[in-house]
């Protein structure tokens, strides 16, 4: 699938958040913040997926 220079700037904002999420949730193992740090990245993997579903059906260069 060819992908415009939006798509990739929103998925790459939303991979490094994850990321940072996902690097707490494992320094902080065993913490209450973990546990937060763990749902909130996966709650911005299904906002990453609604964002990139919303900007592929509103885009002209990636549809």
């Amino acid at each position: 699938m060819k992908t415009c220079h939006r798509f990739r700037r929103i998925k790459t904002g939303f991979e490094r958040e994850i990321g940072f999420s996902q690097a707490h949730a494992e320094r902080h193992a065993g913490r209450p913040a973990a546990k937060a740090s763990a749902k909130y990245a996966i709650s911005a993997k299904y906002r990453m997926a609604q964002a990139l579903n919303r900007h592929v059906s509103h885009c002209p260069e990636c549809g």
